[in-house]
């Protein structure tokens, strides 16, 4: 019964309030029903609410019969709030199969048998003894001697929502300032209420049979009504990031171990497993990197390594990464393995192919070349003079081809970068051109001589190359020269940020599609280049880092530019020469 003559304590309205407020941010909350963590978080406020509400009227009841009902209520409450908001927060922060597993069904275990308990506790006395009312403040509060199984209760209803706080603090610090907010205030939100039902349990305090956890529910709603109101905490959504963290590495097709700092594996995705013959993550965990391989791998210098498969033979080339906490501790390294075999095979291909131009071909066409000259020099007759003129020109021809190959290789090869002055190469390169090409004029300009690390016999194939096709390709109907000759122009320039060269010519242009081929980055049947000299200019450029541009120009010709930044990009690895020159001349070939 409820003793009209008592005057309303604050403790009973300041319980009852909090559960007015918590029914209030349940109706406000019951718009998010559908997102991650908010049915859980719905549940969480029904068990607080049942809590307040159950406390603030037990301190008006002095009816020892309803007032035993209304604590099992309370400690329904107690124990389903912790449960629940635990489930929240694995939702909320993407471990929502954690709730499905063993590691919950204890927490919910305990929760249900507390509450059989509580209700039943009259028969049996597991929970609480000695059940009296000792009134404070004006409210009917009770004594009773708590039991080991109400002690192991709380406990686990305290481990349960510190677990809680954990994982949303785990939020904001992984994913920095973007759910800070939201997750800082919900965290803090327990703590009032929490080390209020502590200090009750072990009967501290000046009322220690005062439970004032119901009215310090009152700042866990502020709290609330701040992350879920003004910060929209349920507008935003970790589980996506948890998501794309959990699946990244597991969708990647490479092979990637994940290990320790004493190289112990932690982690292997499906790809590394069926590549290297793995058991499943718990058959390697822990267990050292070099006893799970099928190989000897050295982390701190990693070559590629082959591996034999059901596929045959594969080679993977070896990238490490460090990995370091949030503060930037040393964790581990990640192990990436990419499949390079057909890259290593279209390598060894095409060392074979230079192999046989530059060694085969180039001997024996300079057989032929030889006693072309020499037949030449012998027939008097006109006609059979002008094949074997024909056949010493294609040989020749053929020759050179046989030097381009082995440009070829240098740009497969790669090369280092050396301080040197671009006007100066050009220069040599034009002097060797017009020693080639004797006939020819080919006319040099050097406005400015940017000095910077440049990998000499690239950028030198590339200006060598535009100024051989300009001159061999010249129909001898050009504007420059009088006689309508082979003519040239070498710029070198200085343009802001970039050294620029650029070639012009008087000749025919170059045919659209050899353009169009060397833009799509392969040749096919209907465009079908007449040579190398324009893609040893395209990847000559592409592993420097250089822009080309063709023009024409008027009124006859094209000019030619090379794009060369100067700084930083001419540092760029010579691994990317070998890269971009073995995808496109991969192409080539299969175009051929």
């Amino acid at each position: 019964m409820i003793d009209g003559a008592a005057i309303p304590a604050w403790p009973a309205v300041g319980s009852i309030a909090a559960g007015v407020g918590t029914l209030a941010l349940i109706r406000y909350l019951a718009r998010h029903r559908g997102k991650p963590g908010a049915g859980w978080f719905l549940a969480t406020l029904l068990a607080q609410a049942t809590w307040c509400f159950a406390y603030g009227v037990s301190l008006f009841t002095f009816d020892p019969v309803v007032r035993r009902l209304l604590e099992s209520l309370v400690w329904f409450g107690i124990v389903w709030t912790g449960v629940t908001f635990l489930a929240f927060a694995l939702e909320y922060t993407g471990r929502g199969h954690v709730i499905r597993s063993r590691l919950f069904a204890p927490f919910a275990a305990v929760a249900a048998i507390t509450t059989l308990l509580a209700i039943t506790n009259p028969l049996h006395g597991l929970l609480w003894t000695d059940f009296a009312l000792d009134p404070a403040f004006g409210a009917a509060t009770v004594s009773y001697a708590l039991q080991p199984w109400a002690y192991f209760a709380v406990g686990v209803a305290t481990v349960a929502v510190a677990s809680a706080v954990f994982l949303l603090v785990d939020t904001l610090v992984d994913y920095g300032p973007l759910y800070r907010r939201e997750a800082a205030a919900v965290a803090t939100s327990a703590l009032p209420p929490g080390f209020a039902l502590l200090a009750w349990t072990a009967g501290v305090g000046p009322v220690p049979q005062l439970n004032l956890a119901p009215v310090l529910f009152i700042p866990h709603i502020v709290l609330d009504a701040y992350a879920f109101g003004r910060a929209e905490m349920f507008e935003r959504d970790p589980t996506a990031l948890r998501a794309a963290e959990r699946t990244a590495i597991d969708d990647l097709a490479d092979p990637i171990a994940v290990v320790d700092t004493d190289r112990r594996v932690v982690r292997v995705n499906a790809a590394a497993r069926d590549a290297f013959a793995l058991g499943d993550d718990e058959a390697v965990r822990l267990t050292p990197l070099a006893t799970a391989l099928p190989f000897d791998l050295d982390l701190t210098d990693p070559d590629p390594v082959d591996v034999r498969s059901a596929d045959g033979r594969r080679t993977y080339a070896v990238s490490v990464s460090p990995l370091s906490d949030p503060a930037g501790t040393p964790v581990g390294h990640t192990v990436v393995f990419s499949d390079v075999t057909e890259r290593e095979r279209r390598r060894q291909q095409l060392e074979v192919l230079n192999r046989v131009l530059r060694h085969n071909l180039r001997n024996d066409m300079g057989v032929v070349h030889g006693y072309a000259e020499l037949l030449a020099e012998e027939l008097d007759d006109d006609h059979h003079h002008r094949m074997a003129d024909a056949i010493e020109r294609r040989s020749g021809a053929l020759l050179a081809l046989g030097e381009k190959a082995r440009t070829v290789e240098t740009l497969l090869a790669g090369e280092e970068a050396t301080p040197l002055a671009l006007g100066a190469l050009v220069e040599r390169v034009v002097a060797d051109c017009r020693e080639e090409f004797p006939d020819a004029t080919v006319e040099l300009t050097v406005r400015d001589d940017p000095t910077a690390p440049f990998p000499e016999t690239t950028v030198a194939a590339a200006v060598e190359n535009l100024i051989e096709n300009a001159l061999r390709h010249h129909d001898d109907a050009g504007v420059e020269r009088p006689n309508g000759g082979a003519w040239t122009r070498v710029t070198v320039a200085r343009e802001g940020d970039e050294a620029v060269v650029r070639v012009a010519d008087d000749g025919p242009g170059i045919p659209e599609g050899e353009l169009d081929a060397i833009e799509a980055g392969r040749e096919t049947a209907l465009q079908h280049g007449s040579g190398l000299g324009l893609w040893i200019v395209h990847w000559a450029a592409a592993a420097v880092g250089a822009e080309t541009d063709f023009a024409d120009r008027e009124p006859r010709g094209t000019v030619a530019t090379i794009r060369l930044p100067l700084g930083d990009a001419w540092t760029a690895s010579a691994s990317a020469a070998a890269s971009t020159v073995e995808r496109e001349t991969a192409s080539e070939t299969a175009g051929e």
